[in-house]
């Protein structure tokens, strides 16, 4: 396989789970005998497209980060060290992008280390989707009515579902154009909720492509045991 065929990962893990709760940051929560981020670190080793991993992790987490995941990352030959992140998720990835040494024609994703239930499939999709477009979206088209409801909790407006999606990780782009809009970002000062905001913001075109309901992203401890059951029930399977 031609290497500038292979996909670089960045996996966004520095954050410190606020809403989780607990001790531990929710990437290092275990999970079915292992912590959240291993899970994401398996699938990305075993997938033939994608060449190298790369953790961001917070500032002032290197230790937390050696103690969790230090026995683990013998397992995974595609796992670079740890790129420290910055305040803001988004000052996060511009970190890791900023670490990369790719060309601006090379891919590069962008995982949230707190989604553990990644699948081949959704990579397998996204690798298939670079002939549509430089930026592609993993998501879920909403099954149930939409509702827009205000803060005063008084319903709105009924939304068109059919145009509704839920946005997920991965999210893959061109490198030099998601280099690019993270510089035009910095310098205008905008600050989106996640990469692909940013492309929309500038007025870049962004390719939708089929992700998963199982692709949960680890917010509460509620969401612990689903994941765990998902991932047994993907092992059954």
């Amino acid at each position: 396989m031609n290497k500038s065929d292979l996909i670089t990962f960045l996996v966004v893990a520095a954050g410190v789970g606020r809403r989780f709760g607990g001790e531990l940051p929710k990437q290092y929560q275990t999970l079915a005998s292992h912590p959240v981020l291993w899970h994401s670190f398996k699938v990305l080793q075993n997938h033939p497209q994608v060449g190298a991993i790369v953790p961001v992790i917070s500032p002032d987490g290197q230790d937390l980060w050696q103690q969790i995941m230090g026995g683990e990352v013998g397992s995974f030959s595609k796992l670079k060290p740890p790129v420290l992140g910055g305040a803001e998720r988004q000052l996060s990835v511009a970190n890791g992008l900023a670490s990369l040494n790719l060309d601006e024609n090379s891919w590069v994703a962008i995982h949230d280390g707190a989604r553990p239930l990644l699948s081949k499939a959704i990579i397998d999709r996204l690798y298939i989707a670079r002939s549509r477009g430089d930026a592609l979206l993993a998501a879920v088209q909403a099954c149930d009515t939409i509702k827009q409801v205000g803060q005063d909790g008084l319903v709105k407006n009924t939304l068109d579902r059919d145009e509704i999606w839920m946005a997920q990780t991965p999210q893959m782009f061109r490198f030099g154009v998601i280099m690019e809009a993270h510089r035009l970002a910095a310098s205008s000062g905008f600050m989106g909720t996640d990469d692909v905001s940013i492309l929309e913001w500038l007025g870049k075109p962004v390719i939708a492509v089929a992700g998963e309901p199982a692709n949960i992203k680890i917010t509460q401890a509620s969401d612990l045991p689903l994941a765990e059951f998902l991932l047994a029930t993907r092992e059954e399977g």
